[in-house]
C-alpha cells in the first residue's frame, strides 16, 4: 500500500485510518494512541431539506391564510387497533364532497397523541397522495420537545403536506421567550398555524408572543381556544384566525372577524358548518346547532365525537385507550339529536343506532 501524509497524520490508503508516521513502517499499521476521529462540523438552526424547494413552496402561506372551513379529521381504527384507512378515506371523501377546504391530521380530535410518528407521518402521506389535489392537508407535526417538532415537521413537508399545526409545549413548560425560540425553530419549513389551547397545554399563548413571531413569513395563522375577545385582539392587527370552539365559530366568523373555524362537528355535520362558515349571519341555524356541539364536548374531545360517529356507522366502534365511550343515556341522547336536526345533514347512510356498551372494543396495545 502507498502511503500519504496528510498533515501531521499518516493514512494508509485502502484502509481510511490516520496512523503515526513511526508507526507506519513496512507497509503495516500498529495499534496506537494517537488516532483521532473526524470531527463534524455544527452549525446552529441548520434543517436540512427533505425536499426541494419548489416542491415546498408549492403551497403558499396565502393559500392556508384563505382557508375558511378546516376539519380536525378522525382516526378510525380496526378491531385491533390499527388504523382503518378504508373508513378514513370515507370520512375525507365526504369532507371534500361538503365543501370542507381542509383537514387537520393527527390533531388532538384525529389522536396524534396516541400515535407512533412512524404512524403519524405514514397518515399525513396517505392523505396527501389520496385526496391533496383537492383539499389541504395540514398536519399536526406539534410537540412539546422542539427537536421532534422540527423532525416531525420534515418529514411532514417531505411527505407533501400543505400545512403544519404547532402547538406551544405543554407538561414541560417554558418561558415566553423560549415559547417565541421554539416557534421560531419550526418555521423555516413551511405554512404554519398556531394552536393556543391552555385547558390542554396548561399555558396561554398571550398575544405579545403571537405579535413576535407573526413577523415570519410561514406564519399563516392562530387556532384560537381563549374566546371571541382574543380573536377580536387579533384580526384588529391583520392576524389570520381561526376559533378552536365550535360553540363560538358562528359569531366569531361574522361578528369578531376570523377567518372560520378549525372544527369538530364538522365530522359530523361538514355540510351545515359549510352554511355556517360561508352564507352570512345564520343565527337560527347556529342555535339548532349549539345542542350537538355541547354534546359533542360534555366529555373531553374526541370521546363524544368517536361515540357519535360509530353510532352512525361510519367507524368502527374502536377506542384506543384511555378514550373510552360515553355511557348509554348519552347516546341516547345523540340518536334524539339526530332525528331533530334530521339524520340527512349527518355522514353516512346508516340509521343511528344507540349500541350496547359490549359492542364497543377497547384497545390498550396496538
Amino acid at each position: 500500500m502507498a502511503i500519504l501524509k496528510s498533515y501531521s497524520t499518516v493514512c494508509i490508503t485502502g484502509t481510511g485510518f490516520p496512523v503515526c508516521p513511526s508507526n507506519a513502517t513496512n507497509n503495516k499499521t500498529t495499534r496506537n494512541s494517537c488516532w483521532k476521529p473526524a470531527q463534524a462540523a455544527l452549525k446552529p438552526n441548520f434543517h436540512l431539506p427533505m425536499r426541494s424547494f419548489e416542491l415546498k413552496n408549492r403551497t403558499s402561506t396565502e393559500d392556508i391564510k384563505s382557508l375558511r372551513l378546516i376539519t380536525a379529521i378522525k382516526t378510525p381504527y380496526l378491531p385491533d387497533g390499527r388504523f382503518d384507512l378504508e373508513a378514513y378515506d370515507n370520512l375525507v371523501n365526504t369532507q371534500i364532497e361538503n365543501g370542507v377546504e381542509g383537514v387537520i391530521v393527527g390533531g388532538t380530535t384525529g389522536e396524534g397523541q396516541l400515535m407512533s410518528w412512524e404512524e403519524h407521518i405514514m397518515l399525513i402521506a396517505h392523505t396527501v397522495n389520496c385526496f391533496g389535489g383537492n383539499i389541504k392537508v395540514i398536519g399536526n407535526t406539534g410537540s412539546n420537545s422542539t427537536r421532534e417538532a422540527i423532525h416531525a415537521t420534515e418529514q411532514g413537508f417531505a411527505v407533501g403536506m400543505h400545512g403544519a399545526l404547532h402547538i406551544n409545549p405543554y407538561y414541560g413548560k417554558t418561558s415566553l421567550d423560549g415559547m417565541i425560540a421554539h416557534f421560531q425553530s419550526v418555521f423555516s419549513m413551511g405554512p404554519s398555524i398556531i394552536y393556543n389551547v391552555p385547558s390542554r397545554t396548561g399555558q396561554d399563548i398571550p398575544p405579545d408572543v403571537i405579535q413576535t413571531i407573526a413577523q415570519s413569513a410561514y406564519f399563516a395563522g392562530v387556532k384560537e381556544c381563549v374566546g371571541n375577545d382574543r380573536i377580536k385582539q387579533y384580526t384588529d392587527n391583520d392576524i389570520v384566525v381561526w376559533s378552536g370552539n365550535d360553540d363560538q365559530c358562528h359569531d366569531a366568523r361574522w361578528g369578531y372577524g376570523a377567518t372560520g373555524v378549525i372544527s369538530v362537528a364538522s365530522n359530523l355535520i361538514p355540510g351545515l358548518m359549510r352554511e355556517l362558515m360561508f352564507r352570512g349571519e345564520n343565527p337560527l341555524l347556529n342555535s339548532r346547532l349549539l345542542p350537538l356541539i355541547d354534546w359533542l364536548f360534555h366529555m373531553p374531545n374526541p370521546i363524544g365525537l368517536n361515540t357519535a360517529l360509530a353510532q352512525l356507522g361510519v367507524v368502527r366502534p374502536v377506542f384506543r385507550l384511555p378514550f373510552v365511550p360515553l355511557p348509554v343515556d348519552k347516546r341516547i341522547e345523540f340518536a334524539n339529536l339526530v332525528k331533530a336536526i334530521g339524520r340527512e345533514h349527518f355522514v353516512g347512510d346508516r340509521d343511528v343506532e344507540v349500541l350496547d356498551d359490549d359492542d364497543f372494543f377497547l384497545v390498550s396495545r396496538y
